[in-house]
């Protein structure tokens, strides 16, 4: 390629090219130390509630019922040049899960704590 051709080029390839980043966060992330203080079996609905707030969903499962505790963090990137594009995008979640009996006492409590772990990354794995 001649010298001329690369030079008229240049501009070209430089407005071609570009890259972005986003972060979304969904719901506010679940306390771990909070969740860390309810116990089965000792701990009621208000127990929960005072603790976590109100949930992000509820599941009627007849006379006992679910409370759902959900936040989502998301990160998006991307890059073009010219005609090649890249795009990753990861999304991981805070989960807590508590389950009332027919009296609202707390009998299972479940919680993952990943939301943190979301990234960046254009390549599988990375």
């Amino acid at each position: 390629m001649s010298p001329r051709l690369r030079l008229l080029l240049a501009p070209v390839v430089a407005l071609c090219a570009s890259c972005y980043l986003a972060s979304s966060s969904v719901l506010e992330p679940p306390d771990p130390d909070a969740v860390a203080r309810l116990e089965p079996g000792v701990s009621t609905m208000d127990d929960v509630a005072a603790a976590l707030g109100a949930p992000s969903r509820v599941v009627e499962l007849g006379d006992r019922s679910a409370w759902l505790y959900e936040h989502q963090e998301t990160r998006d990137a991307a890059l073009w040049l010219l005609l090649f594009a890249m795009r990753g995008v990861d999304s991981q979640s805070d989960r807590v899960w508590a389950f009332f009996d027919e009296d609202g006492n707390l009998t299972h409590l479940a919680a993952s704590f990943e939301a943190e772990t979301a990234d960046f990354g254009l390549l599988p794995g990375e």
